[in-house]
């Protein structure tokens, strides 16, 4: 017998969703919009599963109950239904791979967003990613603040999303386990990746010509080691 967990882990799950999304062409279901991303798309269950069904395969395994949806379109489905319960999402990719680009498309206003660039900028008078040392103590209690009051479930938000740069194992498990929590990895090609580090000042901001080189350079770099942690930790990750 199978539970949920297991069920969304399987073999057979995984090449169901595979042979789904290449016969529909990854157009949502919902919204009869394209699904470009491989992490924006939610292979939906038209007829919920549960723990009483999962192992009924003409349900669980069944493409005519299978819709592919994006991810905002599959929290837009559940909301509707007033069964949307207080979900936490840890978002982790490399810098620049589009995790607070993707967190904002999916996100709704009832929400919580802890993206740690945000509160650097919300408590000082500096551009975005100027980070000063003098700082940090207090931008991680505020982090830590956050993550224990979503860990609580304190309040009436529908989904929290923490967004991390981190691909270590170890750390994502045990923000997962504590917060009870789903991994979204948002993927992008180093070289993109690369290529947007150049970007992250737009021309017209206040940022001194060696400010802003020195932080293309630290980004570059940050980069690059999160691409080489990844081939080591790549399949510990998908075991989480």
């Amino acid at each position: 017998m199978e539970n949920l967990k297991t069920f969304y882990k399987s073999r057979k799950w995984e090449k169901l969703v595979r042979q789904i999304r290449l016969e529909r062409d990854n157009i949502c279901e919902h919204c009869g919009t394209p699904i470009i991303k491989k992490y924006d798309c939610i292979a939906h269950h038209r007829q919920e599963l549960t723990e009483a069904n999962v192992n009924d395969y003409d349900i669980s395994l069944n493409k005519d109950n299978i819709a592919l949806v994006h991810f905002k379109c599959h929290n837009e489905i559940h909301n509707r239904f007033g069964d949307r319960k207080m979900k936490v999402y840890i978002v982790f990719g490399s810098p620049r791979a589009g995790k607070t680009t993707f967190v904002k498309h999916t996100a709704g206003s009832k929400d919580i967003i802890l993206d740690i660039d945000n509160l650097w900028q919300a408590i000082s008078n500096n551009a975005r990613y100027v980070k000063p040392k003098g700082l940090t103590r207090n931008i991680y209690g505020i982090r830590d603040c956050i993550i224990d009051q979503v860990k609580i479930r304190l309040g009436q938000w529908n989904n929290a999303y923490i967004i991390t740069t981190s691909c270590n194992p170890i750390e994502l498990k045990g923000l997962k386990d504590r917060l009870n929590a789903e991994l979204i990895h948002i993927e992008e090609e180093k070289e993109i990746c690369l290529q947007r580090a150049e970007l992250i000042y737009d021309a017209d901001e206040d940022v001194e010509i060696h400010q802003r080189t020195a932080k293309i350079a630290e980004y570059k770099q940050l980069i690059n080691n999160y691409f080489n942690d990844y081939k080591i930790y790549k399949n510990q990750i998908k075991e989480l």
